[in-house]
């Protein structure tokens, strides 16, 4: 394979990562959003609901006051759905594929404590329910996930790498292969 298929296949596969990975968040929003309670549509009031059961399972971990964890559950699916939208428009990749992967390390940890700490709670990373935190569940997370995210990082810096330019203006190669 010469080097501009392999450029090709690597921006084909940057594509691909940071689409999977928006898809991630925007759903992960989105199952905190939508109407919680059987047979309520989508409406102000059934968004508010929603985030006041998300709030009740931030306020389920016990690492910060009730009133932060509010306000957490007010503001984490709309950083979800922004993040997800932001990922998946490629715009400011490197920028956007960072703040996922910091997040995705947040979320990991914060489970990690409420299982260490003996907590039986649900994630919620993807609405009410599901079992117990557990090292299935952090397992699950932290090799898929997370290998995702870094792999999108490390790709948004390799593919998008512009080749340097020396002092007259010619461009200086990133890398040859030689033999």
């Amino acid at each position: 394979m010469d080097a501009q298929s392999r450029a090709k296949s690597g921006r084909i596969l940057l594509i691909l990562g940071r689409v999977a990975l928006g898809v991630i968040f925007l759903v992960a929003a989105w199952s905190k959003l939508k109407p919680v309670l059987p047979g309520q549509s989508w409406s102000v009031s059934s968004v508010e609901t929603s985030l006041a059961m998300f709030a009740m399972g931030v306020d389920s971990y016990q690492m910060v006051s009730s009133g932060t964890a509010s306000t957490i559950a007010h503001v984490l699916p709309f950083f979800e759905l922004v993040l997800g939208l932001w990922l998946t428009s490629g715009i400011g990749l490197r920028i956007s594929s960072l703040i996922s992967t910091l997040a995705i390390c947040a979320f990991i940890y914060a489970m990690f404590s409420a299982w260490r700490r003996g907590l039986t709670i649900n994630c919620g990373c993807f609405g009410q329910g599901g079992p117990p935190i557990g090292p299935k569940e952090m397992m699950r997370d932290g090799f898929i996930f997370l290998p995702l995210s870094i792999a999108l990082v490390v790709g948004s810096f390799v593919v998008n790498r512009k080749p340097q330019s020396s002092s007259t203006g010619e461009a200086i190669p990133v890398a040859q292969t030689g033999g």
